[in-house]
């Protein structure tokens, strides 16, 4: 790919799902648009039902959008079709090798389903695994991989034909806090050595925090904002305060910190016995005195205060209207 080609250009996407007998029309994509620069990590932000699925998929030509433009690594996806899947690798949620055969078995198959003959895709099969610390496993049962080795053992069979272009659907959904750290090296390795882009979907706010270059928040379809992390959290003037509820009623919350002048975009949410207080001020450390001396007189349970400079989840509150966890707003005050 050029260098002066972007890896990804977007134009205008709409993409609507017919409606079937009493359900109606769905639509998922309402004129989204954005530009992702070759060899950068970028990612995509949204809750459950924003479009960041079906973005993908009309990305990697699973599926075709109702109507604008997109373009995956110079070819457009629906003109070109085999020349984006010859250009992309994708890693989806699930599993994406066969357990019952070797990692080197896996990855030689996977090569030669993407036309690299048989020779080339013993010797990048061989090489992959040493990359991706699999080498001295390579020859067990992929059955008998721990969650993390068998998860860099999907992203290297995404990676077996060398495509310009890799997708990452929720890479480490599952691992261990351990596993998970190797797996955001490798992801940064692969961007800085390689010279891959990457499209990343995650729902850990760290994980988008700590490895992409560039974010892009979607919500019901539409570009929100985007920038980089840093720029996000700098977009918010102020301070973050969190509070943790014990079994709240999100209205007598409300009411209790209505009394908290210093106290800005105010989102209560609750869920089972749980719940949370959030809010932004200009000086959190001189706040909190006043929310729980609210909270006590009104007799609501808490627990865990937290004041902190902005963080990707207070942008996400920002500008989403709630936490990453939750779909629906119990409240919010402007």
């Amino acid at each position: 790919m050029p260098e002066n080609i972007d890896a990804i250009v977007a134009e205008d996407l709409v993409k609507v799902y017919p409606g079937r007998g009493r359900r109606p029309a769905v639509r998922a994509l309402d004129g989204l648009g954005f530009t992702v620069p070759a060899g950068r990590v970028y990612g995509l932000l949204g809750p459950n039902g924003a479009g960041k699925s079906t973005t993908t998929k009309i990305l990697t030509t699973l599926s075709r959008p109702t109507s604008g433009r997109a373009r995956v690594a110079g070819h457009d996806v629906q003109r070109e079709p085999d020349a984006v899947r010859q250009s992309i690798g994708y890693v989806s949620q699930g599993a994406s090798t066969d357990p019952f055969l070797t990692a080197v078995e896996n990855l030689e198959i996977a090569g030669r389903m993407r036309g690299v003959p048989s020779s080339q895709a013993r010797v990048r099969a061989r090489q992959l695994l040493d990359e991706f610390g699999l080498a001295e496993a390579s020859g067990r049962p992929v059955n008998t991989y721990s969650g993390g080795m068998r998860r860099r053992l999907d992203v290297a069979a995404a990676l077996v034909h060398r495509p310009r272009v890799l997708f990452l659907d929720e890479p480490t959904t599952g691992l261990d806090p351990e596993a998970r750290a190797a797996m955001w090296d490798e992801i940064r390795r692969l961007a800085a050595e390689d010279e891959l882009t990457v499209i990343l979907t995650t729902h850990y706010m760290e994980e988008a925090d700590r490895l992409a270059d560039h974010l892009l928040i979607v919500n019901k379809g539409q570009a929100v904002v985007h920038g980089t992390p840093g720029e996000l959290k700098a977009a918010l003037h102020g301070d973050s305060l969190r509070v943790s509820l014990v079994e709240p009623d999100p209205a007598q919350v409300r009411a209790a910190v209505a009394t908290v002048p210093a106290l800005r975009d105010v989102v209560v949410e609750a869920s089972g016995v749980d719940g949370v207080l959030a809010a932004r001020t200009d000086d959190a450390s001189a706040a909190v005195g006043s929310v729980i001396a609210a909270l006590d007189a009104a007799g609501i349970r808490y627990g865990q205060v937290a004041a902190s400079h902005p963080t990707l989840d207070d942008v996400y509150l920002h500008f989403v209207g709630h936490t990453y966890g939750h779909t629906d707003t119990e409240g919010v005050a402007a």
